[in-house]
C-alpha cells in the first residue's frame, strides 16, 4: 500500500515492483520488469491517485495506444445523471480513460460522483473550477493550488495543468500571426491573465509546490499545450514549438521530484506534420508518454470531426503516440450526448489500434487476423465476438434480408469467400479450422488468460 509522497515511480526507482505494475504487465501481456523499468525510466505513467480504488492502466512505450474520452457537464446544460451515464457508456465501449470537464456550478459533486462511479482513470483540468467560480482576472494563486489539492484529495488520477503558458511563450504567440489563436480553454484563460495582470503564471512560478502536491497524492501531470494550434494552418508555429521546450524542461524537474509525468500535443495538424510533431514531442520531452487530442487533419468537417481526428489519430499513434484522447462528431458545435459519446470512442479505437499493429504491440496483430480467420470461415458468432462495437455489427448482420443465411447481402449467390471455401474444400481438402477461442487483449486479461 502506497502512503502520502510514495509514487510509483519513486518505487519503481527504488526498484520495487507494485501490484499496480503486476496488473498493467498482466494486461499488457509484459513482464512487471519491464513496467517498472519503464516508471523508472519516465517512458510509462501509471495515473493511479491513492485515494481511487480501481484497476490501473499504464500509458505508454511498449503498451496499447489508450483512449480517453472527454465527458462533463456545462454551464448551458448541468445533469449528472447525463454524465454518470456517458461514464457508463464510455467503459461499456472500450474507453481506457474518462476526464471530467465540467464547468458551470456543482463541480465538486460532479467530480465526487464521477469518481466515486469510476472504474477508469479519472482526469481534470483544474483551472476550469478556478474560472468557473470566479473571474480568472481575479484569480488569487492561493485559490488555484487549493483547488488543484482539493481534487487531488478527491481521487483525481491525472490533471492538465497548462504550465508551459508563460509570459515569455505568449509574447512569442502574439508575435507570429495565427488564423485562429489560442483554442485551448485552460490556455485562454492563462494568456488573459498573464496579460492583464502582467503577472507571471502561478502554475510555472511556483511549479515545485505543484509537484509537491502531485507527488503527496500519486497524481500524473499532464503537461497541457495552452497554444496548441486549432487551425491545421496554425500548426507548428512559434508558440506551440515554444510552450513545448517550457514543457520539456518541466518534464525533467517533476520527475527529479518523483512525479508522473506525461504530456499533452497539439489538436490540428496537417497530415504531413503528425509525424514531426510526435518525434520532436519525444526528444524535446525525453521520451515521456505523448497524449494528443485527435490530432484533426482538417477544418471543415463539423458533424464529422471523429473521422478526422480519427485519421490523424491513426497516423499520430503509429508514430508513437500513447493515448488519443478522443473526438467526437459534436466538437465545435455542442456538448456531446449519449450517442456521440459512442460514435467518438469507437472511432478512436479504430484510430489506436491501427497504430498498434505499426507498434507491433502485443496482441494487436493476433486480435486483428483473428478477425480475418473468423471472417475466412464466415463464422458471424466469432466476428461479433471480436468486433470493436458486437451490438452494432450483430444488428447490421441480423437486420438485413440475408439475416438468418451464412452470407450477408452484399454478395449473396456471389459471396467470394464462400466460393473460395467451396473451391478449396473440393480441390485442396478442408479449410483449416481456426475458430478456436480468442479474447481481446483486455479482454484475456480479465479473464486470466
Amino acid at each position: 500500500m502506497r502512503g502520502e509522497y510514495q509514487t510509483l515511480r519513486m518505487l519503481a526507482l527504488e526498484g520495487k515492483i507494485t501490484e499496480e505494475m503486476i496488473q498493467v504487465a498482466q494486461d499488457e501481456r509484459v513482464e512487471p520488469e519491464f513496467v517498472r523499468q519503464g516508471l523508472a525510466d519516465g517512458t510509462i505513467v501509471i495515473p493511479c491517485n491513492i485515494n481511487h480504488r480501481f484497476r490501473p492502466i499504464g500509458i505508454g512505450k511498449g503498451l496499447r495506444t489508450k483512449v480517453n474520452a472527454n465527458i462533463g457537464a456545462s454551464g448551458y446544460h448541468q445533469l449528472i445523471e447525463e454524465e454518470v451515464e456517458k461514464l457508463h457508456v464510455s467503459v461499456h465501449y472500450g474507453a481506457d480513460s474518462v476526464m471530467d470537464l465540467s464547468t458551470g456550478t456543482d463541480l465538486d459533486l460532479i467530480r465526487e460522483t464521477l469518481i466515486a462511479k469510476s472504474p477508469l482513470m479519472l482526469g481534470t483540468v483544474p483551472i476550469y473550477q478556478v474560472a468557473s467560480e470566479g473571474s480568472i482576472l481575479k484569480m488569487d494563486p492561493e485559490e488555484l493550488f487549493a483547488v488543484i489539492e482539493k481534487q487531488a484529495q478527491q481521487g483525481v488520477d491525472y490533471m492538465t495543468v497548462h504550465c508551459g503558458v508563460t509570459k515569455e511563450t505568449v509574447k512569442k504567440l502574439r508575435g507570429h500571426q495565427r488564423i485562429e489563436g489560442i483554442v485551448s480553454r485552460g490556455g485562454s484563460l492563462l494568456a488573459a491573465y498573464i496579460e492583464a495582470t502582467g503577472k507571471e503564471n502561478p502554475l510555472y512560478e511556483q511549479f515545485d509546490r505543484l509537484c509537491d502536491i502531485f507527488a503527496r497524492y500519486d497524481v500524473t501531470f499532464s503537461l497541457g499545450d495552452g497554444l496548441r494550434p486549432g487551425a491545421t494552418g496554425d500548426a507548428s508555429d512559434r508558440g506551440q514549438l515554444a510552450e513545448l521546450l517550457v514543457l520539456g524542461e518541466l518534464t525533467a524537474r517533476a520527475r527529479k521530484k518523483g512525479c508522473q509525468v506525461m504530456v499533452e500535443g497539439p489538436g490540428h495538424v496537417p497530415l504531413d506534420q503528425i509525424t514531426a510533431n510526435v518525434q520532436l514531442q519525444k526528444r524535446v520531452c525525453e521520451g515521456a508518454p505523448f497524449y494528443v487530442l485527435g490530432p484533426l487533419t482538417c477544418d471543415v468537417a463539423p458533424g464529422y470531426d471523429h473521422i478526422t481526428g480519427a485519421i490523424g489519430g491513426a497516423i499520430a499513434a503509429g508514430a508513437g503516440t500513447d493515448m488519443l484522447c478522443y473526438v467526437t462528431p459534436a466538437e465545435h458545435l455542442r456538448l456531446p450526448d449519449r450517442q456521440d459519446v459512442i460514435e467518438g470512442i469507437i472511432a478512436t479505437r479504430i484510430a489506436a489500434h491501427s497504430g498498434d499493429l505499426v507498434k507491433g504491440v502485443k496482441g494487436a496483430k493476433e486480435w486483428n487476423d483473428k478477425m480475418s480467420d473468423y471472417r475466412k470461415k464466415l463464422d458471424w458468432e466469432g466476428m461479433y465476438r471480436l468486433a470493436m462495437d458486437p451490438e452494432k455489427a450483430r444488428r447490421y448482420k441480423e437486420e438485413s434480408e440475408a439475416g438468418g443465411s451464412k452470407v450477408c447481402s452484399m454478395c449473396g449467390s456471389l459471396c467470394s469467400i464462400n466460393i473460395d471455401n467451396a473451391a478449396i474444400s473440393k480441390f485442396s481438402g478442408k479449410v483449416p479450422d481456426t475458430s478456436e477461442k480468442f479474447l481481446e487483449p483486455k479482454e484475456a486479461a480479465a479473464a486470466g488468460d
